[in-house]
């Protein structure tokens, strides 16, 4: 797929936009003057593959403990501002590497100056926009709430810092309803060059959340649309990163995995393919090499079905058949398939 083209902007080292990869981003769920509590969910997220977290800046005490954290973790770390343009300037100071306001919720012109001047002095990028929460009046009261309205008010915060000379902009245009965020990114997509950070807002729990997120999200990225993306999800974040890994992997932007296939069986099935595939995921969930496994149901169709795999296994009532790229490798008893299997996947991996 074609990705849209757009500016390149610097997270803490982490660049979007252009021809970089779409980056994984969660959000802690911990107050953030709770140091040991947040560093150690920043670097769970970390460890799993989020790439971007962020934070909430509810007072001082939040906004300083950024310096404290970036100190202890290695991601980037974006502070999140509601209303007050004093707590933005201070989650700058402390060391944030991007900050995420509404420019229209954070008082009048002198105020988005000086966070906008704090913004230049350090250098940071800025996240702003809308969801269907927070609308502003005058596109709401024009086109309800809807697509064109999220963009028309991402791009008039857009314009307000632009005019004070902030440019390293990344937008979201996000909503609860799926159709109306994939609309809403379309139409941003065509109208500026920033790069966009993809989700559905108030998705749901676990997975209602994933499957809604997934029909915009996926719909997106499949059109080269999104630069960073978010998962959400009620519940623990770890679970948001997890989604949004397997989604990158299921849109080909991520190929850097273990991409097991499996059939999903039938009547001719006459071995339990369903174990020995949940075992070979779970196997390879964490390792990053470009390799495709099938654990297929039968050896009618399986060998053929799977003759683009590096490795695969095809079953009967006594006996699975283990293949390579297509051509057949031996022919095992049912009660010696799965060790002989994970040997051949195990010398894969290791290669």
């Amino acid at each position: 797929m074609e990705r849209r083209k757009s500016k390149v902007v610097s997270i803490g080292g982490v660049k979007i936009g252009g021809t970089e990869s779409v980056k994984i981003q969660s959000m802690c769920t911990h107050k953030t003057s709770d140091i040991a509590a947040t560093s150690a969910q920043i670097n769970a997220l970390g460890a799993a593959g989020c790439e971007i977290v962020r934070v909430s800046v509810l007072d001082e005490s939040d906004a300083r403990a950024i310096a404290k954290l970036k100190s202890e973790c290695k991601l980037p770390i974006v502070a999140d501002i509601h209303f007050s343009y004093k707590l933005a300037v201070a989650a700058i100071e402390s060391g944030c590497d991007k900050v995420r306001i509404n420019p229209g919720n954070i008082g009048g012109e002198s105020h988005i100056k000086a966070v906008a001047d704090c913004i230049k002095a350090h250098k940071i990028p800025v996240r702003v926009g809308a969801n269907t929460g927070s609308l502003e009046k005058t596109y709401e009261e024009k086109y309800g709430r809807s697509a064109e309205a999220l963009v028309e008010s991402a791009l008039y915060n857009a314009q307000i810092l632009e005019k004070y000379g902030v440019d390293d902009i990344v937008l979201a245009v996000k909503s609860s309803d799926a159709q109306m965020t994939y609309k809403a990114y379309s139409l941003l997509a065509e109208k500026c060059g920033y790069p966009l950070h993809i989700g559905v807002t108030e998705a749901g729990v676990k997975d209602m959340a994933v499957v809604k997120s997934s029909a915009a999200l996926g719909a997106l990225l499949l059109n080269g649309i999104g630069d960073t993306l978010r998962i959400s999800i009620t519940g623990d974040p770890l679970e948001e990163v997890i989604a949004a890994r397997r989604l990158l992997r299921a849109v080909g932007l991520d190929k850097n995995y273990v991409n097991v296939i499996s059939c999903p069986t039938c009547g001719r099935c006459q071995w339990n393919v369903t174990e020995l595939a949940e075992k070979v995921n779970k196997r390879v969930e964490y390792i990053c090499k470009p390799l495709k496994v099938a654990v297929m149901g039968c050896v009618v169709n399986g060998p053929g079905e799977a003759k683009d795999c590096d490795l695969g296994i095809a079953g009967a009532a006594e006996y699975c058949v283990i293949f390579k790229r297509g051509e057949l490798v031996r022919r095992v008893p049912s009660e010696n398939a799965e060790s002989e299997f994970f040997a051949e996947l195990d010398g894969l991996i290791n290669d």
